[in-house]
């Protein structure tokens, strides 16, 4: 099992995995020919993809999810909460198989077993997922505003987790932003400090962790030194062990061993 990231930030996110023949996209935040171009730098062109995940009808993660996939014919795989708020970014005449998934109900695609749970988070029906591959586990959690011993008991005994580390509180609070979006970003429906992404990973079992990536880092309010720094502490790692996701980049390939 391997995966990466080909952006993750405000300006839209997208994570490939890729386990055996199967490969499939967690969210599509960008256009068709961004998304084309970023596939592009992972070796990937869109016919090997077997379909598209949806957590969220933000439009940093779904804003080209359809009209990417009825381009290339995938199948997307979505919450009926989600679907219900997500029509504006469909194209006119789509067509494209879709399914909608139960957020506590696992299932499988080609050699991935898919693991969804609910997270708390200001959307129709958000879920972020967990993938296994009858030996190798990989969790991803963005886009909740807080730690559940639900999302607790989805995420432990990871042994690749890529997390949420959207700011740092203080950086916010003394930012440029309005006083209301400060309060939705730092509250229990929006994102994950550093400092809550590092409470959640102590309270996971790390004992099989071979990669930890930072995600959804936001370009104004957090710093990679300070997302590194608060989960290399909590692991007694070194800091530089600490992948971070870029907003234009991702990251590359990153094998499950």
């Amino acid at each position: 099992m391997r995966f990466a990231s080909i952006g993750s930030g405000s300006a839209g996110n997208a994570l490939v995995i890729e386990a055996g023949a199967t490969r499939l996209m967690l969210d599509c935040g960008f256009g068709i020919r961004e998304t084309e171009q970023r596939l592009a730098r992972l070796g990937l062109t869109p016919d090997q993809l077997q379909g598209i995940l949806v957590t969220h009808e933000h439009d940093d993660h779904v804003g080209g999810a359809f009209k990417f996939a009825a381009r290339n014919n995938l199948k997307i795989w979505i919450t009926h909460g989600t679907l219900r708020h997500s029509t504006r970014y469909m194209p006119a005449q789509f067509d494209t198989p879709l399914e909608v998934i139960d957020s506590h109900t696992t299932f499988a695609i080609g050699d991935i077993e898919v693991h969804p749970f609910p997270v708390p988070h200001d959307a129709g029906e958000p879920v972020q997922f967990y993938f296994h591959d009858g030996a190798r586990k990989l969790g991803v959690l963005t886009d909740t505003g807080c730690s559940t011993p639900h999302i607790e008991a989805m995420l432990t005994q990871c042994h690749a987790l890529a997390l949420e580390c959207n700011h740092d509180s203080q950086m916010l609070l003394n930012g440029s932003y309005a006083w209301p979006l400060k309060q939705r970003i730092s509250g229990r429906l929006g994102h994950l400090d550093n400092v809550s992404a590092a409470e959640l990973l102590g309270k996971l079992d790390n004992s099989r962790l071979q990669h930890i990536v930072a995600l959804h880092l936001s370009e104004k309010n957090n710093t990679p030194d300070l997302a590194g720094r608060a989960l290399a502490t909590v692991l007694g790692c070194e800091q530089d062990w600490i992948g971070i996701a870029d907003q234009l980049s991702g990251f590359d390939w990153r094998k499950i061993d």
